[in-house]
């Protein structure tokens, strides 16, 4: 439960960042954030602790059950989520859903690869625009080469993505909390 998920928010109510149950507890009870309930009401550490659990996630403690919240608010922070997508390989497998880029198979996350459209040893960078997500099979099949010489085809040409980063959760919603602070509709898993 500790290492489970919670939303955290700018003063402004925008969405930032994701943390853990347990590093939201250290936040609210150091007075650095607020828990929010599923009535958009703040509480600081001591009017949480007499909210009652029912029916909520909840932690145990030495005083009593403990409510888990699932959206917390920054009190003095009031920036906005930057604009440019960090690159990382969990960013660009985001980006292409999963997805081969070559053959459009979705194996599990363990049997994808990065792969350079132009090879590192072609002098391909590892930008955004040169690395797709592949298969371990067609990236084997591709090797050192172009998608033409190996006579691969792209399904569509990389892009540097335009979503901020804390928008991706928007498909996998964890907590039905989450939903009025992220895209109005979205799923929750």
């Amino acid at each position: 439960m500790l290492n489970s998920t919670v939303l955290v928010l700018n003063r402004s109510f925008l969405p930032i960042h994701v943390t853990s149950v347990r590093r939201a507890f250290s936040m609210i009870y150091q007075d650095v954030a607020r828990p929010v309930d599923e009535h958009y009401e703040t509480f600081d550490f001591e009017s949480w602790q007499r909210l009652e659990v029912n029916g909520s996630d909840r932690l145990g403690t030495s005083r009593g059950a403990l409510r888990v919240p699932r959206v917390i608010v920054l009190r003095s922070y009031d920036r906005v989520p930057r604009r440019n997508v960090r690159y990382s390989r969990i960013n660009v497998f985001v980006r292409d859903d999963y997805t081969c880029q070559y053959c459009g198979s979705r194996p599990p996350r363990s049997h994808l690869n990065l792969d350079h459209i132009v090879p590192r040893s072609l002098g391909g960078r590892t930008t955004w625009e040169n690395v797709v997500c592949s298969c371990v099979e067609c990236n084997r099949r591709k090797g050192g080469r172009t998608p033409e010489q190996a006579r691969l085809r792209l399904r569509r040409r990389p892009t540097r993505p335009r979503w901020t980063p804390v928008l991706h959760l928007v498909s996998t919603v964890r907590y039905k909390e989450w939903r009025p602070f992220l895209v109005a509709g979205a799923p929750v898993e």
